[in-house]
């Protein structure tokens, strides 16, 4: 790509460009003066002439070779919009489909700008080299990563889990007369749950052949439709699934495939969306077991995929926690329980998918075999698998193998067939039992499966012991954190030192003061945060916990830092909470912090202060409490008046220790706490259900 064709880069991309870490890069660009200057962004997030970029790669042999592939993402970044990257990039995989023979169909309008292209024309230019399905595979990665607020998706492991889910369960049933297989999915994205689906199919019938699979899906964002139809048609062509047909449009209000009758239904319908057409699809036909309430969208698309199944048909629904427990829901949850319509719930660790913070659940359900028959069973299969993960935890702490094989082993070892009787089929494994519908029709009829699986005595014996380490640990840690600091002397010295404020240091560049924004809502995310995102802090978090309530995507972040929209506190910065009731200040260590209105970042000149130092002055109560305005009940604190010792930067050092030292005793004690206070409660909940003996070491 020409130079006439620059577009800017940041600094994580030139860091992907050159296969190393983005602290290398900054490196670079300390050490080198030939360092290609900053075209435009902020100080915090510089973009750089690509152009210019490759030019000194090669010329100071940092790369000797720049990957077709990473040179074409910045070029769809410059298109700024993400409909028009994500269609500029349905397009080539239309363009290279059809190189490859297969069908495409042109599409019915274009979202695409004249200047997308070019980039297009790039990109069938370099999939010549790279390859057609590699190249496509590659952008739509990097287009999903930059739009993972906009743009959910289920992870690839959590799609075949759920596939494989719905045949174990489906197996039983003679497939179509035609043997035929058609998997539907009404809210289908990019295609991933029809992906895992063929992919599980072609896996089948090397054993048995099932005949050909018809890979249907409906999609409300005609981007994401384009983008699943490439990426399943891709599919198509390696495997020969036998046909993929995906269409644009609202499966709720206005269904393409309302004709449909499926095998299988997958779905990871939106969470939380009420505006789902409760009013104006009052009296559909789909509402078998009920009008779903206004505030329970996920009902709504249950009922949908039991109306999209053909008889003996399964579905697998990834659906938020709350679904079974909500009392807004009770009615539907019990019409489901007891036509049989309802088969089993699995609770998933947290992580496995967005929202990553809560556990999420696969309902699983079905059709009965003939008509006017009930579904078969009397008993609710029950899985909590979330036992033994551990706290909450991101999508790269869950150990997928393990999972999987725990899921599925579960499955595979219940009769679902027409025949099941109460407690036939093979054993079941811990952690999962079934319960008599009737036993479910209560007031709440909560089907969360944590209320009806009992902890093991082992598995509780294993958190104890768990706990009595860690807490062993924390002590341990305080008694050192203690001795350290008890032997310094703290006697006052023969003259009183002076000090300066924060405004006189900003005033002297000693220290770069930046005052924290409101945070867009429409951008921010609130569940766990995923691997390159950048977590955003407000007051509000503060007060509840001290830990960020959300997440803003990086290229957001890069985007507005780079206008002066963001305020990024960098590690090595010092963060000030300007207000009283949530008063604090450390060192931002390890990742970058977006922070919202009442936050301050303070970025100390290494040459002049240290961060440690500066943060250890700063958090003085009684610095605090004479630059606070206590007009108002918010109480703020002007951090410009914050004092700070004046001491060269070598006296400052020792300083800048102790303050370290005393931090981490704050922590441990806060973390002793904390252990403690679970270890007594669950120690305590032992001895009150008569465990005694099995508690004993």
């Amino acid at each position: 790509m020409s130079g006439s064709n620059d577009v800017p880069v940041t600094l994580a991309g030139i860091a992907r460009i050159a296969g190393v870490g983005r602290a290398a890069v900054s490196n670079w660009r300390r050490r080198h003066d030939s360092f290609p200057m900053s075209v435009g962004g902020t100080d915090t997030s510089p973009q750089f002439s690509l152009a210019e970029v490759e030019r000194w790669l090669y010329a100071h042999g940092k790369i000797e070779r720049i990957g077709l592939r990473e040179r074409l993402w910045p070029h769809y970044e410059a298109l700024g919009d993400r409909a028009v990257m994500g269609a500029a990039l349905a397009e080539v995989g239309r363009r290279l489909l059809a190189a490859t023979g297969a069908d495409q169909a042109a599409p019915e309008h274009s979202l695409l700008p004249d200047e997308a292209a070019r980039v297009i024309n790039e990109t069938v230019d370099v999939a010549r080299y790279e390859g057609e399905r590699e190249t496509f595979a590659f952008l739509l990665t990097r287009w999903l990563d930059a739009h993972v607020r906009q743009v959910g998706t289920t992870p690839a492991p959590l799609a075949r889990l759920m596939a494989d889910v719905a045949l174990a369960v489906r197996a039983e049933e003679r497939w179509g007369a035609d043997g035929r297989i058609t998997v539907l999915d009404p809210a289908c994205g990019v295609g991933g749950l029809l992906l895992a689906a063929g992919e599980g199919l072609v896996e089948r019938s090397a054993d048995a052949d099932p005949g050909t699979t018809a890979l249907i899906g409906t999609e409300l964002d005609p981007v994401l439709a384009a983008l699943a139809e490439v990426q399943l048609g891709f599919a198509d062509a390696d495997k020969g699934s036998g046909g993929v047909r995906i269409e644009a449009g609202d499966s709720l209000r206005a269904d393409p495939n309302d004709g449909v009758r499926a095998d299988i239904v997958l779905c990871n319908p939106p969470f939380n969306a009420r505006d789902w057409g409760h009013e104006e699809l009052a009296t559909d036909p789909r509402w078998v077991y009920g009008l779903p309430p206004r505030t329970e969208p996920e009902l709504a698309w249950i009922e949908h995929a039991l109306a999209r199944l053909a008889p003996g048909g399964v579905a697998v629904l990834l659906l938020p926690p709350a679904v079974a427990s909500r009392r807004a829901g009770r009615r539907i949850r019990g019409a489901l329980l007891r036509t049989g319509a309802l088969q089993g719930v699995v609770a998933l660790p947290a992580g496995a998918a967005q929202p990553h913070s809560v556990s999420l659940q696969l309902w699983i359900l079905r059709m009965p075999a003939s008509e006017g028959s009930a579904a078969s069973g009397e008993r609710l299969f029950l899985l909590d698998a979330a036992i033994s993960h551990g706290a909450t935890r991101g999508a790269q702490g869950i150990d997928w193998p393990q999972l999987t094989s725990r899921v599925l082993d579960a499955v595979r070892a219940y009769d679902w067939s027409g025949e099941r009787k109460a407690g036939a089929g093979k054993q079941l494994p811990e952690g999962c039992v079934t319960v008599p519908m009737v036993d479910l029709l209560d007031e709440q009829t909560d089907l969360t499966p944590a209320r009806h699986v009992p902890e093991t005595a082992v598995e509780a014996q294993a958190k104890l012991h768990e706990s009595w380490g860690r807490l062993g640990g924390l002590l341990d840690e305080v008694r050192d954190h203690s001795q350290s600091l008890a032997a310094i002397d703290l006697s006052t010295g023969s003259e009183a030192l002076s000090t300066v404020t924060v405004s006189d240091l900003h005033r002297a560049h000693a220290l770069k003061l930046q005052q924290g924004q409101t945070l867009p809502g429409e951008l921010l995310h609130g569940d766990a945060l995923p691997d390159g995102a950048v977590p955003a802090l407000s007051v509000p978090d503060l007060v509840m916990g001290g830990q960020p309530g959300g997440w803003l995507a990086r290229a957001e972040v890069e985007r507005g830092a780079s206008t002066g929209s963001f305020t990024v506190a960098e590690p090595g910065d010092v963060v000030v909470a300007g207000v009283e009731r949530a008063y604090r200040v450390w060192v931002q260590e390890e990742t970058p912090l977006v922070l919202g209105p009442q936050l301050y970042a303070l970025r100390p000149d290494p040459e002049v202060l240290d961060p440690w130092f500066l943060a250890g002055c700063l958090r003085a109560s009684a610095n605090a409490r004479q630059a606070g305005s206590h007009t108002s009940s918010s109480a703020r604190i002007d951090v410009r008046k914050l004092q700070v010792l004046q001491l060269a930067l070598a006296e400052q050092r020792p300083y800048a220790a102790a303050f370290r030292e005393l931090l981490a005793l704050e922590e441990s004690l806060r973390s002793v706490a904390s252990v403690g206070e679970a270890l007594v409660r669950s120690f305590g909940d032992g001895l009150a259900a008569g465990q005694l003996h099995s508690l004993r070491p």
